[in-house]
């Protein structure tokens, strides 16, 4: 009988231990995709169980509980987006890497109050590659990011799609966003919990997901990494060394795959990877880790303090970031890598006609403002750069610093051109729209900054560290010069009518002059809050207030050539 009882705990503790190894890890979750031209997309509160006990608030979009779905665009579509903010707080969604009007950028200036829908639409004409879109709202971004609102872009085109590349979504071609949470006692984000904030969390997630794993087939496997996190930077590899080879960056593929060991991924930065599982055997294992010790000093995260504003549990640490299972090989594998990929032309520095200096300089020190950018801390009425439509420009940024940063352009896609520590790396020499600067160093790109002006609505330059940017570090550009068929002009506000008045599904606008083209629309309510957001819209086929409640209702006009404003109230039935 006492055989039988210890036979019995025996079996028991073996369950129990394998029950607990397994649950070390959680399975990686992939985020839906939205694919064609038309996006409908919700900003929410919500909330995760990111640790036993309760359940931690986030934010998200659409039906997650951190993160949102992954858009795919194809090169050449005009895409038309709908978001809708039920936060309690004002956002915006800004379109990382995208080149697009600057009223339909989503930096600060388009701000979306709560319950207001904004409707942004552009022509995609950015290479195949991995982009994102995340909240920019001027002192809220850090708080908004936190929460996890955001998303990955994948463009297609062409030359991409010609390649024997790995492109089953989630299964051999994986979205990887990596980033770390502090959480309270109570599972409240500490990176955010009110004047007590700290630069790092102590516990990495990927997708949003503790301790991820995923299993994947023996064969090549593509990862498309983002850089997600408010401040750390990323030392990547595999546990046991294995080579693997970047494809593309930032802006799209490289020219030809790039053999590495290990690569540096910053905040905001993206990196395609190809690794090749066929040399595995099913069920083997092996860990994507962050190889973060021993950095020199400045790199984000390799502060030695574990706690404070300036500490983390993971600091100067190696730590895994995904836990990888080899399984079956799929139908058709992907199992070589492309001698080449690409045929990029690149701007030089003989090719800039304009020479820019941005120089990392200190801040106030009060709160976030440690850094600023040319003694100056970010002013909302300040332009701070003007640029000539279709000029090539030459910016150079110089950290005399003691601290890293990780400098992002709107609007454009710049080729860096040199470093002051040296060559270029391979891994960096595509298109790039962040650009990693070392504590003590400077670096230089080129870019073209082609198709849009607006001298109403700037684009942003930042150190994308958001409690650096929420701090000031932060500057803005217009660029300047006629597109064709538009020519800016003073005048007098110009009269239009707005039919059916009342209306109910859709209303339309007849100008009193042929050539008048709306530059923006807002409509308010009886109380004055804003409901709808539509930049430059499209009104051929009328407005859509079919999600309005029946009262009545104000629409602000605003005159593409004149900038001038002009009201008029409706009725929705």
């Amino acid at each position: 009988m006492k055989k039988i009882v210890l036979h019995s705990i025996l079996i028991i503790s073996l369950i129990v231990s394998a029950s607990n190894a397994f649950a070390q890890y959680t399975n990686l979750w992939i985020p839906d995709t939205i694919a064609g031209t038309q996006f409908n997309l919700t900003i929410k509160d919500t909330f995760a169980q990111l640790r036993p006990g309760n359940q931690t608030i986030t934010g998200a979009v659409n039906n997650s509980q951190f993160w949102g779905p992954t858009l795919i665009f194809n090169q050449g579509d005009t895409v038309h987006i709908w978001i809708k903010n039920t936060l309690n707080d004002s956002t915006t969604i800004h379109w990382h890497g995208l080149h697009l009007p600057a009223v339909m950028d989503g930096g600060p200036h388009q701000v979306i109050p709560p319950g207001t829908i904004w409707q942004p639409y552009w022509k995609v004409t950015n290479n195949a590659s991995t982009y994102w879109y995340h909240p920019h709202l001027h002192n809220m971004t850090l708080n908004h990011i936190t929460k996890g609102i955001g998303g990955f872009i994948i463009v297609r085109d062409a030359v991409e799609a010609a390649l024997l590349l790995p492109r089953k979504y989630g299964i051999d071609d994986i979205p990887l966003a990596l980033t770390s949470r502090g959480y309270t006692s109570a599972n409240v984000f500490t990176i955010t919990n009110g004047t007590t904030i700290s630069e790092y969390g102590d516990y990495a997630l990927a997708n949003g997901t503790p301790k991820a794993q995923i299993t994947l087939p023996k064969q090549m496997v593509r990862f498309r990494i983002l850089n997600a996190e408010i401040e750390r930077g990323y030392n990547l590899g595999f546990s046991d060394n294995r080579t693997f080879y970047v494809i593309g960056n930032d802006g799209g593929l490289l020219n030809a795959p790039v053999p590495l060991t290990r690569v540096k991924l910053m905040v905001g930065e993206r990196v395609e990877i190809l690794v090749n599982l066929g040399t595995n055997n099913v069920g083997d294992t092996l860990n994507m880790r962050a190889f973060n010790s021993g950095q020199v000093f400045g790199f984000p995260g390799a502060e030695p303090q574990q706690s404070g504003i300036n500490g983390s549990l993971l600091n100067n640490k190696d730590f895994t970031v995904l836990h990888i299972i080899v399984g079956a090989t799929t139908t058709n594998p992907i199992t070589a890598v492309p001698a080449t990929l690409a045929n990029n032309t690149y701007w030089t520095a003989a090719d800039a006609t304009v020479n820019r200096t941005i120089t990392v300089t200190p801040g106030s020190g009060v709160g976030l403002s440690e850094f600023y950018f040319n003694n100056a801390n970010f002013n909302m009425t300040t332009i701070n750069q003007t640029v000539n439509l279709n000029d090539i420009e030459k910016w150079t940024i110089t950290n005399s610093n003691i601290f890293s940063h990780a400098f992002h352009i709107h609007d454009v896609q710049f080729k860096i051109v040199s470093r002051s520590s040296g060559t270029v790396a391979a891994y960096e020499s595509g298109w790039k729209d962040v650009l990693y600067l070392p504590k003590g160093e400077s670096a230089t790109f080129v870019a073209k900054f082609a198709d849009y002006s607006d001298a109403i609505h700037p684009f942003m330059y930042h150190c994308h560290f958001s409690n650096h940017e929420d701090g000031g570090m932060m500057g803005q550009f217009v660029v300047t010069g006629s597109m064709v068929g538009v020519q800016e002009q003073a005048g007098q506000p110009k009269d239009f009518t707005l039919y059916p008045n009342p209306a109910n599904g859709k209303l339309f606008i007849s100008f009193d002059d042929p050539t008048m083209v709306a530059y923006y629309i807002k409509v308010f309510d009886a109380v004055g809050r804003n409901v709808y957001m539509l930049p430059r819209p499209e009104l051929q086929n009328g407005i859509d207030i079919s999600s309005l409640r029946a009262g009545v209702y104000t629409l602000q006009l605003t005159d593409d050539k004149t900038k001038v404003v002009t009201t008029k109230k409706f009725i929705k039935e």
